[in-house]
């Protein structure tokens, strides 16, 4: 399985990150960016798959169960997140009132649930690592829905914002469960580190990296830059992901005294 990628957009306007059948299907979710220019319209559903809708940046209206709500993001750096969360059956359209960028997340699942928009104030940041690991592990988090606010979903989906050249997923760390990290940069020529067990690979605006349950993952920013990380777990059967499944590596536990 390959573990790192560099996706573009095709002529529609679609980035394929991972799906049950390409070379990153560990992750056992299908993922995709869409680039929509003003006035463009996209319908999500699926017969048996659950799905998340998040505004990236721009202007959409999100319509689904006769309802319409318009909402704006300028950018992943400045505020917070909207994202629109459905079961199988469900629909959702999505109508770009400017050029927008969509990320949408699915994974199969039977459960029925309502669906649910949720707003920046229902995900707010928090930082995490302030005065550890020589203060250089600075980020902020944002868990948009997870285990303990969708125990119906088989997804979990958030945001991290590292502090120019700081770490994140520090100290190294693993679960069980795969997860899928999307980075955007907010300069053109920002650049990373992105850590997947032995392996390393440069982490720039609109790459990703596919984390095969069990393996370390830490992430760093280069100085100098804000890095945006969207990230995805998905849930094992009868093993969930939670928030406190870090799994940190023996190795590195003697960071936290120092």
């Amino acid at each position: 399985m390959k573990t790192f990628g560099y996706p573009t957009y095709d002529a529609q306007g679609e980035m394929i990150l991972s799906t049950y059948d390409n070379a990153y299907k560990e992750m056992l979710m299908d993922v995709r960016v869409y680039f929509m220019k003003a006035g463009a319209s996209r319908t999500f559903s699926s017969s048996d798959e659950e799905i998340a809708v998040l505004l990236l940046n721009g202007n959409l209206t999100f319509c689904f169960d006769e309802e319409r709500h318009s909402v704006t993001r300028k950018d992943v750096f400045t505020e917070g997140s909207w994202c629109v969360h459905i079961c199988q059956g469900d629909t959702v359209v999505v109508e770009a009132n400017a050029d927008t960028e969509i990320l949408v997340q699915k994974t199969k699942n039977e459960k029925r649930f309502a669906a649910k928009l949720y707003r920046p104030e229902d995900a707010p940041w928090r930082y995490v690592g302030v005065g550890k690991f020589g203060d250089v592990a600075k980020r902020r988090v944002s868990t948009i829905f997870d285990l303990d606010i969708a125990p119906y979903s088989n997804m979990v989906l958030g945001e991290v914002l590292n502090d120019r050249g700081n770490w994140s997923g520090y100290l190294p760390h693993c679960h069980p469960q795969p997860e899928l990290y999307y980075f955007l940069f907010d300069r053109p020529e920002g650049f990373g580190a992105s850590f997947v067990g032995d392996e390393v690979f440069k982490s720039v605006n609109q790459s990703f990296s596919a984390i095969p349950g069990g393996l370390l993952h830490p992430q760093a920013v280069a100085p100098g830059f804000q890095m945006y990380t969207c990230w995805m777990i998905r849930h094992l059967d009868g093993q969930p992901w939670h928030q406190t499944d870090r799994n940190e590596d023996e190795k590195y536990m003697w960071l936290h005294e120092v």
